[in-house]
């Protein structure tokens, strides 16, 4: 009787789900302009500088509005990924949400300070769920570029 209450109480106590979160933040800073910096990063539609996605399915000039659902075909896979836009702040903060295969989500931050000593791009990059280390194994080496590539094409338009 008192083991099979305590199997009970096991088993509702531990019931909920380990959700597994890996977190990395890349910090770069670039003689461009804040301007010219926030123009690259919410022209969602041009994605030329950026390592994992290939092209989206919008039309160039389209800039990114909270709650914007579009698709991008990345580098790796020729399977279109859904992407939503999460958040806007004007010439601050852009957030965006991977929704590629169920049991991980992404979800990818970039923020902008100007400063005396440039331009700081800060790119956060958020994977939940049981498939994110296998994904994060797969994906880091590009995600490792991401800030420095973004930095890189702005400093080539400026």
């Amino acid at each position: 009787m008192i083991l099979k209450s305590l199997s009970r109480f096991w088993s509702k106590k531990h019931r909920r789900s380990y959700k597994l979160r890996i977190y990395k933040t890349y910090r770069t800073v670039s003689k461009a302009s804040l301007d010219t910096l926030w123009q690259k990063i919410i022209h969602v539609a041009d994605v030329s500088w950026h390592p994992l996605f290939d092209s989206t399915n919008l039309p160039q000039g389209l800039i990114a509005k909270p709650g914007l659902f579009y698709q991008v075909v990345t580098r790796l896979t020729p399977i279109p990924v859904k992407l939503f836009v999460e958040n806007v702040r004007p010439k601050e903060l852009l957030s965006i949400r991977i929704l590629a295969i169920p049991g991980m989500e992404q979800r990818i931050t970039y923020q902008v300070e100007s400063t005396l000593c440039g331009t700081y791009l800060v790119c956060s990059i958020t994977l939940k769920g049981w498939l994110s280390p296998l994904m994060w194994w797969w994906i880091r080496p590009y995600c490792d570029r991401v800030a420095s590539d973004l930095a890189h094409a702005v400093e080539i338009i400026d």
